[in-house]
């Protein structure tokens, strides 16, 4: 496999190196000339929902200049690739990701700035922030809006070498796992690149490279900003992901103009289902070189200028049709979302506690022989389950371990899989440990138990998932 230079590249990574398309450039040289309007304003509340929406998730971006995100709402993602993820963020990215102000921070006017910089020794860094929530998914029948007001760095020409924004989202399994793309799903809302007058929107899946998906370049589409460039204007970028269609749906605007769109019959039923059947979290970045931009002309070099900031004026997630994307209620439990261990039903022998591990909140802990965990309600849909992986930390003195265990329907029966934990080097220590397990479809109430040969706590469990 290689990429659009023709340098070989690894496969297993979080995002694409997306290739450029012959007609995809030849916009880009139409867009290069765009008229520039007046910019409209700089900041505008989160507007209110249309009639039939409901309002799941919203953040205007209101507070001092200088101060950091609402960490109720955001969580930094830092340095240059998830822990134990690949390299580089898996895109080539050179940018060391920081939650420092000076790369991620509020305007004062009711903006997010997100800063790329460069120090003297030639080194980047810049910012991304991811939400917390990662349900964010169509309700059966209904649909979902993610929408943003951004503007994209107003940097054009050789001195835009290199930017990367984006505006997108990840299917819930990666989160913790950082090797299952593209299967698990990728709907980029808004990219853009080199400072052109031109923004992509894009949907990955299936395989890598190739595929059902036509990976790495993904299905995808693009369109110029009209009135006022990308660059010199904010616009408003959406995507809606509608199943109250005969075959589902996942439209992209721009301004409110439709411009590309992705059908669940464009691919096979099981390639669908793997990447849509579970919840999404939302990102907000900006790289500096990858893939992307190399396809585009490459960057950043030393005529790149640092210091030009995509604004974001709000983020928002509407639903409309059955039951919204609020945290699933008790028996209602997508399995293919993170179940955080503390939202159990019923338990044994375990407390919880604060937890220092990425997102924050808290873990369950005190987990030794005997103990167990109920999860009513779990929902495994008709593509069966055949892989478990859960969120765990030891701090386990020499010889102690035991086994997490996930049965279903009641705690006599059988586990359906299991994996073994020692010392992860402490109590808050996180790993993501994967097993497999016994195909699952269907609803289930699902039961973690723990099982040691001797009597000590053992581990301490932050959430779990499933997939396919």
């Amino acid at each position: 496999m290689r990429d659009t230079s023709g340098t070989p590249r690894m496969l297993r990574r979080p995002r694409p190196l997306r290739r450029a398309l012959l007609a995809v450039v030849s916009t880009l040289a139409l867009a290069a000339g765009a008229a520039t309007a007046a910019s409209p304003s700089a900041s505008a509340s989160v507007p209110p929902p249309p009639s039939g929406w409901t309002q799941v998730f919203a953040d205007d971006f209101d507070g001092p200049a200088g101060s950091g995100v609402n960490t109720s709402n955001w969580q930094y993602a830092t340095g240059k690739g998830y822990p134990g993820g690949p390299a580089n963020w898996g895109t080539g990215e050179i940018e060391t990701m920081t939650s420092s102000t000076d790369n991620v921070s509020l305007d004062g006017s009711g903006n997010l700035r997100i800063t790329p910089r460069r120090d003297a020794s030639g080194n980047w860094t810049s910012g991304r922030i991811e939400t917390n929530r990662t349900d964010f998914q169509p309700p059966a029948g209904g649909k979902l809006r993610v929408e943003s007001r951004i503007q994209v760095p107003n940097v054009t020409g050789a001195a835009a070498k290199g930017y990367w924004p984006a505006f997108w989202m990840l299917g819930a399994p990666y989160r913790g796992n950082y090797w299952n793309w593209p299967a698990v799903g990728e709907l980029d809302i808004m990219e853009n690149t080199q400072g052109n007058n031109t923004v992509f929107a894009t949907m990955h899946c299936g395989t890598s490279p190739g595929g059902p998906c036509n990976e790495t370049s993904g299905i995808g589409g693009s369109t110029t900003c009209q009135g006022t460039t990308c660059q010199a204007g904010f616009h408003t970028y959406r995507m809606e992901w509608d199943r109250s269609t005969s075959v589902e749906e996942i439209r992209f605007y721009l301004d409110g103009v439709n411009y590309h769109t992705v059908r669940e019959n464009q691919v096979d039923a099981t390639t669908w289902s793997n990447a849509t059947d579970h919840g999404f979290y939302i990102i907000l970045n900006v790289a500096m070189g990858g893939g992307f931009p190399d396809a585009f002309g490459g960057g950043p070099d030393a005529g790149t200028q640092p210091g030009h900031s995509m604004l974001v004026d709000y983020v928002q997630v509407l639903s409309s049709g059955g039951g919204g994307t609020t945290p699933p209620p008790t028996g209602n439990r997508d399995a293919y979302s993170a179940i955080q261990a503390e939202s159990y039903d019923a338990q044994s022998g375990v407390m919880t506690e604060s937890t220092s591990d990425s997102g924050g909140g808290q873990n369950v802990g005190a987990l030794a022989n005997g103990d167990w965990l109920q999860f009513k309600g779990v929902n495994f849909g008709s593509n069966a389950a055949r892989q478990f992986s859960a969120r765990v930390a030891s701090g386990a003195g020499a010889n102690i371990s035991g086994l997490v265990e996930v049965r279903l329907d009641s705690r006599s029966n059988a586990p359906i899989g299991s994996f073994a934990v020692g010392s992860t080097g402490g109590w808050q220590s996180w790993r993501t440990i994967p097993a497999n397990i016994s195909n699952v479809t269907g609803t289930h109430d699902v039961y973690l138990t723990f099982t040691s040969g001797q009597p000590a706590d053992f581990v301490n469990v932050n959430w779990f998932t499933f997939g396919h």
